[in-house]
């Protein structure tokens, strides 16, 4: 495997996310949950140098969701892609969701897991980390815009 390639719904905007990615978690943060309307999202990291929009670029928008991060969406369909932020440098987040084939890893583990939400059970055994998570820290700094 040396790239994957992920797409919206409507399949306007679409993105090569190269191996090897950098990891896959499952956020149970606020934001993330409001922004997708979900219990939790689940990202890949990959090396910003190893990602790149193939189709669909006029298609792009871009939502500063905090001083820091912005996240990018189809401007047609609604669907959210990726996440960007100058805490976590030199990399994209993309969702999985937005993935269909296999990629290079399996989940890892769950993030700021303290916020998940309380009417969504997880039955899986994979680590959880709350927000003050050591890992975390650089996060601290994000507050959301008004």
């Amino acid at each position: 495997m040396t790239a994957f390639e992920g797409h919206c719904l409507c399949g306007r905007l679409r993105y090569q996310a190269g191996a090897p990615t950098l990891f896959f978690a499952h956020c149970h943060c606020r934001w993330c949950r409001e922004a997708h309307g979900a219990a939790f999202v689940s990202w890949v990291g990959v090396a910003a140098e190893r990602f790149s929009v193939t189709a669909g670029e006029e298609c792009l928008k871009w939502y500063q969701s905090s001083e820091q991060s912005r996240r990018g969406f189809c401007g047609h369909c609604g669907t959210t892609l990726f996440f960007e932020s100058c805490l976590c440098p030199g990399e994209m987040h993309v969702t999985r969701a937005s993935l269909p084939a296999v990629i290079d890893r399996e989940p890892q583990l769950h993030c700021f897991y303290d916020q998940h939400a309380s009417w969504a059970a997880v039955g899986d055994s994979l680590p959880r980390y709350p927000s003050d998570a050591e890992g975390l820290a650089k996060y601290r700094a994000v507050k959301p815009r008004d």
